[in-house]
C-alpha cells in the first residue's frame, strides 16, 4: 500500500512546485536530464562490458586491495556506483566472483563516488559545460542509431555526458533564479537537530532518484547558489551516501542469497560511516577546514571543501570497515542462509540479476551446468557400484573396486527424475529466454554449453543400459567375466576420477586438454585389449556367447560415456575464452587421429613381439 502511494505524492509535489514557480520547473528538469544523462552513461558502458570490464572484474579480485581499487577506479571512470554494484551482483549470483571480492568492490565503489563531487564543484560549476553539452548530444544521437555495438556504446557515453553536463546546468541556473523568489537558507535548522533532519532529505532524495550522484549534484549546485547551509549541505551529503543502498538493495531482490548478502554489507557500511560522520561531524568540519587550507581551498568555497569532506567521510568508512570484511563475511553467511530445499535439482546460480549482463549469464549456465555434471556423477557411480567420494579421493582405483563387491541399489530412472531432468530443463529455459544481445562468440560459447548438458544427459542413460550387466557380472562366479567387468568399473572410475582432478586445475587450460585426450586414448586401447582379449575367451570357452555379446556392448555403453564426459569437460572445465579454447580444441586429438594413433600403437606392438 505504501509502495502505491510514493508515485502519486511525488506526482502531486511536482506538480503543486510547478504551480508556485517556474524556477523550481527548471530545477526539476535539470534533475531529470541529469538521470536521463546517468541512464544512457550507463547503456553506453554495457555495450562494452561482454569484454574488457569482465575479464578485469574476474582477475582483480582475488585479493581484497585488488577488489578495492577496481571498485574506486571503475566507479571513477564510469561515474556510475549503481551500475558497477548492479554488474557486482550480476557476478556474484553468477558464482564468478566470491562474496569477499563483492565486498570489497561495493567499498571500492561508494569511495570513487567522490570523484563526482569533484568534478562537479571543480569544474561543472567553474566552466560554462552547457557548451560542451550540445556537440555531445549532436554527435552522441548520431553514434546511437549506427548499427555497430561499439559505435552504440560510444553514442550512448557522449549523449550520457552531454545529458549530465546539460542537467548541471539547469539546477545551476534553476538555484540561481530561485533565490530572486525565495530563500530556502531560511528554513535551515542548525546543530543536531539540523544534521539528522537533513540526513534523512538526503536518504529520501535518493532513494526517490536512485543516484547518490544525482543528489549529490543537486546538493552542490544549491549550495553554489546560496540556497543551503554549508552544515545542512554536510549532512544531506551524508543522506544522500545512506540512500545510494537502494540501489543493491533493488537489484539484489533478483538475485540469490549471494547477492542478497552484498546488498546488506553494502547497507551496513553505508550505515556506519553515516554514523560515524554525523556522531563527529563537528570535529570532521575542522579536518576539512585543515585540509582546505592546506590544499589552498578558499575558506569560502564552501562545494569544494564539501567535496573534501564527501571524500575524508567515505575513506574513514573504508580505514574502519576494512579490518572487519573477513568477520563480517562470515556473519552474513550465517545470520543470511539459501532457503532449505530438498530438491537437488533446485538450481543454484539461475537468477535474474544473473541475466542482466550476458558474460553473467553465460557464468551462470556454467555454473549450473557443473552443478548438473556434480549430480550426474553420483548417478553414474551409484550405476558402477562405486561410491562417488571414493573415486575422487587419493585412495588407488584397484581398492576401490576391490573394497565395493557388493551391488548398490541404484535407480537411475528415479534418480534422473530427482535430480537431474528438470535442472536440465531450467538450465536450457534461463538461457533460452534471455533477452539481451549476444555476440557471435557468445552465441557459440552458449551453444557449446548447452551440448555439455546434452552430453551428461546421455551419459546418464548409457549407465543406465550398462547397469543391468554390470551389477549382474562384476559379482559373478565365473572369474573371467567377473574381471573383465570390473575392468570397465576400473576403466569408468578413472574417467570420473580424472574430470575432477582436471576440475580442480582447470587454470592449466593445455593440461586440460592433454588430460582428456588421454582419457579418451586409454578407452580405445581398452577397447582393443578387449577385441582380443574376448575372441581369446571365447576360443578357450571360458565365457559363454550370452556373456561375450553382453561384455561387447557394455564395452559400447562405457566408450559413449566416456567421449560424452570427455566432450563435456573440454567445454566446463577449461577456464580460457573462446578463442583460446578453439585453438586448444584444434590441438586435442580427433577421432580419426586416436584410431590411427591406436593402429601406430598395435603395430609396433606386433613389429616388437615378431623381434
Amino acid at each position: 500500500m505504501f509502495r502505491q502511494l510514493i508515485l502519486p505524492t511525488i506526482f502531486l509535489v511536482l506538480g503543486y512546485g510547478f504551480w508556485i514557480s517556474p524556477d523550481f520547473k527548471e530545477i526539476a528538469a535539470g534533475v531529470a536530464v541529469f538521470l536521463f544523462g546517468m541512464l544512457s552513461l550507463e547503456e553506453g558502458f554495457k555495450a562494452f562490458t561482454g569484454g574488457l570490464l569482465e575479464k578485469l572484474l574476474k582477475r582483480t579480485t582475488n585479493k581484497l586491495w585488488k577488489s578495492l581499487s577496481f571498485g574506486v577506479i571503475s566507479t571513477t571512470l564510469m561515474q556510475s556506483s549503481s551500475l558497477v554494484s548492479v554488474i557486482t551482483i550480476s557476478f556474484l549470483s553468477a558464482g564468478l566472483i566470491s562474496l569477499t571480492a563483492g565486498v570489497g568492490i561495493i567499498f571500492g565503489a561508494n569511495l570513487g563516488t567522490t570523484t563526482g563531487a569533484w568534478l562537479v564543484a571543480g569544474l561543472g560549476l567553474k566552466v560554462k559545460i552547457s557548451a560542451y553539452a550540445m556537440p555531445m548530444l549532436v554527435f552522441g544521437i548520431l553514434l546511437i542509431f549506427q548499427k555497430s555495438k561499439e559505435l552504440k556504446g560510444i553514442g550512448y557515453v557522449l549523449a550520457g555526458l552531454g545529458f549530465l553536463f546539460l542537467g548541471i546546468h539547469y539546477m545551476k541556473e534553476g538555484f540561481e533564479a530561485f533565490k530572486d523568489t525565495l530563500d530556502l537558507t531560511a528554513y535551515a535548522v542548525r546543530g543536531y537537530p539540523g544534521v539528522f533532519l537533513f540526513t534523512l532529505i538526503g536518504l529520501f532524495a535518493t532513494v526517490i532518484m536512485q543516484s547518490s550522484h544525482a543528489t549529490l549534484v543537486l546538493i552542490i549546485t544549491a549550495l553554489s547558489a546560496q540556497q543551503i547551509t554549508y552544515e545542512n549541505a554536510l549532512a544531506l551529503a551524508i543522506g544522500a551516501n545512506i540512500g545510494t543502498t537502494i540501489t543493491a538493495i533493488i537489484g539484489s531482490l533478483s538475485a540469490n542469497i549471494e547477492g542478497r548478502r552484498l546488498a546488506v554489507a553494502h547497507l551496513i557500511f553505508n550505515t556506519v560511516t553515516g554514523f560515524v560522520a554525523i556522531l563527529f561531524i563537528y570535529q570532521l568540519t575542522m579536518a576539512v577546514d585543515s585540509i582546505s587550507y592546506f590544499v589552498g581551498i578558499e575558506a569560502d568555497n564552501y562545494t569544494l571543501k564539501l567535496a573534501v569532506f564527501h571524500t575524508i567521510f567515505n575513506s574513514i568508512g573504508v580505514i574502519l570497515m576494512l579490518p572487519v570484511i573477513p568477520s563480517m563475511v562470515r556473519f552474513l553467511e550465517r545470520r543470511l542462509k539459501a532457503k532449505e530445499t530438498s530438491r537437488r535439482s533446485a538450481p543454484k546460480y539461475l537468477s535474474q540479476s544473473a541475466s542482466d549482463l550476458p558474460e553473467a549469464m553465460l557464468a551462470a549456465v556454467r555454473q549450473e551446468t557443473q552443478h548438473l555434471y556434480d549430480n550426474a556423477a553420483s548417478i553414474i557411480a551409484g550405476g558402477l557400484s562405486l561410491p562417488l567420494n571414493a573415486i575422487h579421493s587419493n585412495k588407488s582405483l584397484e581398492d576401490v573396486i576391490f573394497n565395493a563387491r557388493t551391488v548398490i541399489p541404484t535407480n537411475i530412472d528415479q534418480q534422473y527424475e530427482e535430480s537431474v531432468k528438470s535442472l536440465y530443463a531450467d538450465i536450457v529455459d534461463f538461457s533460452s529466454s534471455y533477452q539481451g544481445e549476444l555476440s557471435a562468440d557468445q552465441v557459440e560459447e552458449l551453444f557449446r554449453l548447452r551440448a555439455a548438458g546434452r552430453d551428461i544427459v546421455e551419459a546418464i542413460k548409457d549407465t543406465k543400459h550398462l547397469q543391468k550387466n554390470l551389477s549382474r557380472y562384476f559379482i559373478a562366479d565365473n572369474p573371467y567375466i567377473h574381471h573383465e567387468y570390473n575392468t570397465l568399473r576400473m576403466r569408468l572410475a578413472s574417467v570420473l576420477r580424472e574430470l575432477h582432478k582436471v576440475r580442480q586445475k582447470s587454470e592449466n587450460d593445455s593440461a586440460t586438454i592433454l588430460s582428456l585426450d588421454r582419457l579418451r586414448l586409454d578407452m580405445e586401447e581398452y577397447d582393443q585389449n578387449l577385441n582380443h582379449n574376448l575372441s581369446s575367451l571365447i576360443r578357450q570357452k571360458l565365457i559363454s556367447g550370452p556373456m561375450s555379446v553382453s561384455l561387447m556392448n557394455d564395452s559400447g555403453y562405457a566408450s559413449d560415456v566416456t567421449r560424452k564426459l570427455v566432450q563435456m569437460g573440454e567445454v566446463l572445465f577449461s577456464e580460457s575464452d573462446l578463442r583460446t579454447k578453439s585453438i586448444e580444441q584444434s590441438l586435442s586429438l580427433s577421432d580419426e587421429e586416436l584410431t590411427e594413433m591406436m593402429h601406430s600403437q598395435h603395430n609396433n606392438g606386433k613389429d616388437r613381439s615378431i623381434l
